[in-house]
């Protein structure tokens, strides 16, 4: 451990044990409990910038920080009781920021996303804020340049073609890139202007410091940095750079949602019955710059064409452009957005609990996930919240975990560091995920 967060501690801070007293385990399930609320406060402020509140997501973040302080509460068990809670609370959150995204921006309905580009300048959107796109792109029509400017979605941001208000928006064109961990090299070939919208950004190279742009959270430094969403400055900048060419290039389908698959259920059911569809996987989460993200890529393409594939959130840019094809009109691979949209994989779960009935307690699902940061964790946290057993983490598992503390999480609820597709792949498909006997998807 080491905690430094008070007058009392040594010199490079406690690293044994606590001035306070307390130890390793208690400072490991504070740090875990901290790093699950900056997850919740992050789709939180998503969901607050559009308007939409809840007092109590906003009283259990004060009260949940306040027991991680200075000698307010030693008690082990509480923690581990408080992080499921911020599980619960995540979920609420995810539930929110949909409801704040379909009520603003429509309901998201699949589309093909072109990957090439359009005859005039660009400008490349990066982060998770559709509220900063969409005020960007009315800004774009107000002036008039709706033909002279065309605007591209990077990342999390791929989503966005899927909302009706967005697609609205003539200067919308395309997605440029991959995740964030190639940021450098797709936004030093971008020849337009860049906007930053939340994390996942990264200090700039010098071959585009000076046409990228942060709003928001976030901030880099030397970078100009918009308030208050006027993109004045983008704009007339993106007028000043090279135009781009017409390019083909080719296409990325997103925007599957628990409202356009919840119809499908009866056949996705009825051809798990029949045999047709063996498993579902569910695979998603962070992009990491971490040669064990190729277990992502390989275990995807290992899997047998009788299953299919749901995924969230940015790591699936290194398997999403294969053609999964079909099992009877039902796509193999359904992208579901942005890492918040792992609210709609969980409806669809729970009605699919419901509907293969109460007794059952084991379902043809298994859950790998890719974490990088803190909005992974606190999913995390909401999928034991929920019960579930049997999920897979990697590429690693958390540094701010002691051994112990990781080893009662795995006990109580099976969890699974990923291995390596050969030999995770049979246990995926014999055993599936397990719902504990209280488990919320059951009730």
């Amino acid at each position: 451990m080491r905690c430094d967060q008070c007058s009392m501690s040594l010199a490079g801070g406690c690293t044994i044990r606590g001035v306070c007293g307390k130890d390793p385990d208690l400072n490991a399930l504070q740090e875990a409990l901290i790093y699950g609320l900056k997850g919740v406060s992050a789709y939180y402020y998503h969901a607050y910038e559009l308007g939409y509140k809840d007092d109590e997501i906003g009283a259990f973040l004060a009260e949940a920080l306040y027991t991680t302080l200075t000698n307010v509460n030693f008690d082990k068990k509480r923690f581990i009781e408080l992080i499921l809670e911020t599980g619960r609370i995540h979920l609420k959150t995810m539930e929110l920021l949909d409801k704040a995204y379909v009520e603003t921006f429509g309901v998201p309905t699949p589309v093909e996303v072109p990957t090439g580009t359009e005859e005039g300048h660009g400008i490349l959107v990066t982060g998770h804020s559709y509220k900063a796109l969409y005020e960007l792109l009315k800004q774009i029509r107000e002036m008039g340049l709706e033909d002279e400017i065309k605007v591209y979605t990077h990342s999390e941001m791929l989503p966005a073609h899927s909302y009706p208000k967005l697609r609205e928006f003539k200067a919308l064109y395309g997605n440029w890139g991959g995740s964030w961990v190639y940021q450098r090299q797709e936004f030093s070939e971008f020849p337009g202007v860049i906007v930053a919208t939340s994390n996942c950004v990264v200090p700039p190279l010098k071959q585009y410091a000076d046409r990228i742009y942060t709003t928001s959270v976030a901030g880099l430094e030397g970078v100009p940095h918009i308030g208050d969403y006027n993109f004045e400055a983008v704009i007339k900048h993106a007028l000043k750079t090279p135009r781009m060419k017409k390019v083909e290039g080719g296409k990325i389908v997103t925007g599957f949602h628990h409202t356009n698959v919840l119809p499908l259920l009866d056949k996705i059911i009825e051809l798990i019955n029949e045999g047709k569809i063996r498993h579902i996987f569910v695979i998603g989460g962070c992009d990491v710059p971490n040669p064990k993200m190729g277990y992502y890529e390989k275990l995807t393409q290992m899997l047998p064409k009788d299953t299919i594939i749901l995924t969230a959130a940015c790591g699936k840019f290194r398997y999403n452009r294969r053609d999964y094809g079909t099992i009877e009109g039902i796509p193999r691979f359904l992208d579901f957005g942005q890492c918040n949209n792992v609210y709609s994989i969980i409806v669809l779960a729970a009605e699919l609990a419901k509907r293969l009935g109460k007794d059952l307690n084991q379902l043809p699902v298994t859950i790998v996930l890719s974490w990088l940061e803190q909005k992974a964790i606190a999913i995390l946290y909401t999928l034991l919240y929920l019960g579930i057993k049997g999920i897979y983490i990697g590429p690693r598992p958390p540094e701010f975990l002691t051994p112990s503390v990781f080893e009662e999480l795995r006990k109580r609820f099976d969890l699974r560091l990923i291995s390596t597709p050969e030999e995770d792949l049979p246990k995926m498909l014999a055993k599936g995920t397990t719902l504990s006997d209280d488990s919320p998807l059951s009730a």
